[in-house]
């Protein structure tokens, strides 16, 4: 294998805020592995989500794409095929691709440019979860969320999320033996393995032998509490959330929280196994690993829980990336997923030139090598809670957020970490020019009106397409991982020595 083919395991996590990982995990974090992965990885404080939400901000993962160019705007939005992913980039460029765990496709592809799938989704594929714009307001009971994941925290030894993820460890697991066994063939094909969990996303139920790791956590209460005033979309955030309809006291805010933290160590664990893994197979060396979360959680910080919106704890999540070629460090200059996709195909050696047109991020190896970075990070939200859509901008130490039914926003963020002033009606004649500045930047790049339009006509096709599906014979498009279980083991169209010896790793030691 040559230095500019490196295999590439992606761990991806789920709803993990990033301001737990000032550089690497809080020391206070029982996250041993994840330690050791920051110390050999480029750390990137300042990393945002492109969406604070499952499906929009994993398509935009996938394709360095904001929502409004690839078209998932929610839960529920087709992801097209016709899409380039960095599975499609770097499998063009002659990798072997797989996904164990989640990446929540919604349609019929659910490949993506993976050539393999270990496992199903965990969230369904179909157009069940569209949000309705023309009902503002409306809360759809069945499937959004509520606050009863909060007054339910607690301690479980296995829930729904814990079996999923134990499985997306073992097939990763599985998996990266079976590429061992071909680690010192000549031509072989390098891999890139995504392995994509659900923790620590709600609901706030842990492993006993993780929460007690927490019972003298001095972190089990947020920062910024309920506030007297919250803008108009945390509000929306509130309501969409059912949460007049709960009694939420500080005990159901502490046990939450140490729930959350518990589950980043059984994600630590998990963590673990795979560089483990890695390691015992002679692989570590020839393999980056990228560590990351498709968006955050807010923890109860200013009353709010889960994400859906740009402040700190939804919008800002970890990025590390280590193995060889990248210089470990920390970077403060705001990134963005967006950027992972050409930062790969950098690595991998692949030119910029075939991948640049088909990505809004841009490579982050030049960041590692010394350089600045001086492009603003953008941020979309029009899903749920939302009556029209939102945008964000971070651009230095500055957060700017618009929506056109609401009141702007703008925040300093090393004056206001808690983001607590709104500085949008400022007199400040340098806070007006910032102003003015990420208003002309908001107009270049965005079409409020045409995006609001798209999002609505995209919501009233799926409407219309789900409703008649559901009528009649079914075909789901969820995932169905299939094994050939004639080829697997031993069988009798094949030698038992052969077989044997090839599937040992190492071989004849």
């Amino acid at each position: 294998m040559t230095a500019s083919k490196p295999n590439i395991l992606i761990i991806m996590v789920d709803q993990l805020n990033g301001k737990l990982f000032p550089d690497g995990p809080a020391e206070w974090l029982h996250a041993p592995h994840l330690k050791a992965l920051a110390r050999r990885s480029a750390r990137f404080r300042n990393n945002y989500t492109s969406s604070p939400l499952c499906a929009p901000a994993r398509a935009s993962f996938m394709a360095g794409q904001l929502p409004s160019r690839t078209r998932v705007y929610d839960n529920a939005a087709e992801y097209v095929s016709s899409i380039p992913t960095y599975a499609h980039h770097l499998r063009r460029a002659g990798y072997y691709t797989a996904l164990s765990g989640k990446m929540h496709f919604v349609g019929p592809d659910q490949l993506h440019g993976f050539e393999e799938r270990l496992t199903t989704d965990i969230y369904p594929a179909d157009f069940g979860w569209t949000p309705d714009y023309r009902k503002p307001g409306e809360r759809i009971d069945w499937w959004y969320h509520n606050m009863g994941s909060v007054t339910g925290a607690g301690v479980a030894e296995i829930t729904n999320q814990m079996e999923y993820d134990d499985e997306v460890a073992f097939l990763a697991n599985q998996k990266l033996y079976q590429l061992s066994r071909e680690n010192d063939d000549e031509g072989r094909r390098p891999w890139c393995l995504t392995a994509s969990f659900t923790h620590p996303h709600d609901p706030y139920v842990a492993r006993r032998k993780f929460w007690d790791l927490y019972n003298d956590c001095e972190h089990l209460m947020p920062e910024v509490g309920m506030l007297d005033e919250q803008d108009p979309h945390a509000e929306r955030i509130l309501h969409s959330c059912d949460y007049a309809s709960f009694d939420i006291t500080e005990e159901n805010v502490r046990r939450s929280r140490q729930a959350y933290f518990a589950n980043i160590s059984y994600l630590d664990e998990k963590v673990g196994e795979l560089v483990d893994t890695l390691t015992r197979t002679r692989m570590l060396d020839d393999t980056i690993i990228l560590f990351c979360s498709d968006h955050g959680d807010m923890l109860g910080e200013r009353g709010l829980w889960f994400k859906m919106n740009f402040f700190e704890g939804s919008a800002r999540v970890p990025l590390m990336v280590g193995g060889p070629g990248v210089t470990p460090g920390l970077h403060l200059a705001p990134s963005s997923n967006l950027d992972v996709l050409p930062t790969l195909c950098d690595l991998a050696g692949i030119s910029m030139d075939a991948v640049m047109p088909w990505t809004d991020g841009e490579s982050l190896v030049p960041v590692i090598n010394g350089e600045a970075r001086t492009a603003p990070v953008l941020m979309e939200y029009a899903a749920e809670a939302s009556y029209a859509p939102i945008v964000g901008i971070r651009e230095g130490k500055w957060k700017y957020v618009h929506c056109a039914i609401d009141p702007e926003q703008l925040y300093d963020l090393d004056a206001d970490p808690l983001e607590l002033t709104n500085l949008a009606a400022s007199d400040n004649s340098v806070i007006k020019a910032t102003l003015d500045a990420f208003r002309q930047m908001r107009e270049t790049r965005w079409d409020m009106a045409a995006f609001d339009a798209a999002v609505r006509e995209s919501q009233a096709r799926r409407w219309v397409v789900y409703e008649a599906l559901r009528n009649g014979a079914y075909y789901p498009w969820d995932h169905q991982p299939l094994q050939k279980a004639s080829e697997r083991y031993m069988r009798n169209h094949m030698n038992l020595d052969n077989l044997e010896e090839s599937k040992r790793y190492p071989r004849g030691e």
